[in-house]
C-alpha cells in the first residue's frame, strides 16, 4: 500500500481501531481518527509517531444526520479519503428472553444503520474519485452464533448483506470492500457489552483475556486490506467455527452450547 493514503478510522479511541491508528501512522499514511471520546482521542495522537499526520473529528455514529458534515470535514482534512475502516461498535451479553427492546435498537443504530449512513456520505467522493476501499469490521459472529449475543450476531450478520450488495453495484467504480471478521482480541469489547437493561457490562471474559493481542490483530487485518480480501476471519481455534458451520452446522450448534462463551 502506498504511504500517501489517506485512512479514515471510526472507534479509534481504543482497542483495534487505537492499534490501527498507530500501525497506519508507524508508515506514514495520513490518518483521520474518530469517536465520541474526544480526550482519548488527542491521547492516541499524541503517542503517534508523526501526530502531524494524524487529525481528529469526534464522531457519534448514531447521530445519522450529521455524518455528511462529518465527512466533508474529512475529506478536508488532508484532501481526500482512500479507506474507511469502520470499526466503531458496541456488543451484547443477555438472553433474549430478558434483553429489553431498547438494546436491539441501540445495537442496530451504532452498528448497522450508523456505518450504512456513513458509507453512504462517503460512497459519492469514492465514486468521483473512482477508487476508494470500505472495510468495516463485523466479527466471527457475523458468520455464524452464539448465546448471549442475539442482537449483536443480528447486526453483524446485516452488514455482510449490505456490504456485500455493495461491492457488487460499485466494483465498475473501482470501490473495493473488505469486511473483516475478528474472533476473540484482547480489548475492551466484552467489558463495554450492554447487558439486558442497556447497562455496560464492567467485566471481561476469559475468552477474550486470552484472544489475539490487539498489535497482532491489527497487523494481520492490514494485511487483509493491503490484499484487498473480500473477507479475513482472524483469531485463533475459534476461527474454525467458520467452516465447520458452514458443512456441520448441527455440531457446530452444539459445540457452541458446550463451551459455555458467555
Amino acid at each position: 500500500m502506498k504511504s500517501e493514503k489517506v485512512v479514515w478510522i471510526t472507534g479509534a479511541s481504543s482497542g483495534i481501531g487505537e492499534a490501527l491508528a498507530y500501525l497506519y501512522n508507524e508508515i506514514n499514511c495520513k490518518i483521520i481518527i474518530s469517536a465520541r471520546n474526544v480526550e482519548a482521542l488527542e491521547k492516541v495522537k499524541s503517542n503517534c509517531k508523526t501526530p502531524e499526520n494524524c487529525a481528529i473529528i469526534p464522531l457519534d455514529i448514531s447521530k445519522f444526520n450529521e455524518l455528511t458534515k462529518k465527512t466533508m470535514e474529512a475529506i478536508k482534512m488532508f484532501g481526500s479519503i482512500d479507506i474507511l475502516i469502520n470499526n466503531a461498535g458496541i456488543s451484547q451479553r443477555s438472553l433474549i428472553i430478558d434483553t429489553d427492546f431498547d438494546v436491539y435498537q441501540k445495537l442496530m443504530d451504532v452498528n448497522y444503520l450508523g456505518t450504512v449512513a456513513l458509507t453512504k456520505a462517503v460512497l459519492p467522493h469514492f465514486i468521483a474519485n473512482q477508487k476508494g476501499q470500505f472495510v468495516t469490521v463485523t466479527s466471527l459472529m457475523g458468520k455464524f452464533a452464539s448465546p448471549y449475543r442475539s442482537g449483536y450476531c443480528g447486526v453483524k450478520h446485516a452488514l455482510h448483506g449490505f456490504f456485500d450488495a455493495l461491492r457488487m453495484e460499485h466494483e465498475k467504480d473501482g470501490i473495493k470492500v473488505t469486511l473483516i471478521c475478528p474472533g476473540f482480541v484482547q480489548t475492551n469489547v466484552a467489558k463495554n457489552a450492554l447487558t439486558a437493561n442497556g447497562s455496560q457490562q464492567n467485566t471481561n471474559d476469559e475468552a477474550t483475556k486470552n484472544g489475539l493481542p490487539v498489535a497482532t490483530f491489527a497487523q494481520k487485518m492490514k494485511n487483509a486490506i493491503d490484499n484487498e480480501k473480500f473477507e479475513a476471519y482472524i483469531g485463533k481455534k475459534e476461527v474454525f467455527g467458520i467452516y465447520v458451520k458452514r458443512f456441520f452446522p448441527k455440531l457446530l450448534h452444539r459445540l457452541v452450547l458446550r463451551s459455555d462463551v458467555r
